[in-house]
């Protein structure tokens, strides 16, 4: 059985989840305190992850595959989640990389420092430029999915997976969503999905 190496609260880590359970895979997952260190071990940097970092997909062979977007691209080639044609693809990888360079730093990161750190952190100055950069982010998706369904040409894709996964909780970093008509009728339109599970699991609370 695949083995997720996990963290509940991590944005990057329910990608995988999500994928896998609309794929129909069995998969078992480890979690990890990642602000207590917990991934930056001897025993997890020597045998599962040298970046110290999840989620890491663990395969019945002892491979182990780590960051989440190329974790996506492999399981999701050769299904209905990766198109067949090659432009489509491209866009599909362009949207994989916006979200880790243009979105994921942004709002992800206001959610991690209102959400996990204390509330007299330090950190907390940094809200009003993740703000900025985060509205540009989502701003970019609005003007995308306000005459799309989804993010590439007319199907569902792991470029919506990516997306979706620190999205539909960015009002976690203070973000007002109100403002994104088009994001929040796309976020309904994958809780539709086949297959769809949350990102937090029925009674689980925050440590």
């Amino acid at each position: 059985m695949l083995v997720l190496h996990d963290n509940t609260e991590s944005g990057n880590a329910y990608k995988v989840r999500l994928l896998l359970s609309q794929l129909g895979l069995d998969f078992k997952t480890i979690q990890y305190n990642v602000v207590e260190g917990e991934t930056r071990s001897t025993a997890f940097l020597s045998a599962i992850n040298d970046n110290g970092r999840i989620p890491v997909v663990e395969f019945e062979d002892g491979r182990c595959l780590a960051e989440s977007n190329a974790i996506l691209y492999y399981f999701a080639r050769d299904t209905a989640f990766f198109p067949d044609d090659k432009w489509q693809q491209a866009e599909v990888m362009k949207w994989l990389f916006f979200e880790q360079y243009s979105h994921e730093p942004f709002v992800a990161v206001a959610k991690y420092i209102l959400t996990m750190l204390p509330d007299d952190s330090p950190r907390r100055a940094e809200i009003p430029l993740l703000h900025t950069k985060g509205y540009d982010a989502l701003a970019v998706m609005e003007n995308r999915l306000k005459d799309h369904n989804f993010l590439v040409g007319d199907g569902y894709s792991i470029a919506d997976i990516a997306l979706f996964a620190y999205s539909h909780n960015a009002e976690m970093g203070d973000f007002d969503l109100s403002r994104f008509p088009a994001i929040l009728r796309w976020i309904e339109r994958i809780k539709a999905t086949p297959g769809y599970i949350v990102m937090y699991p029925e009674g689980w609370t925050r440590e």
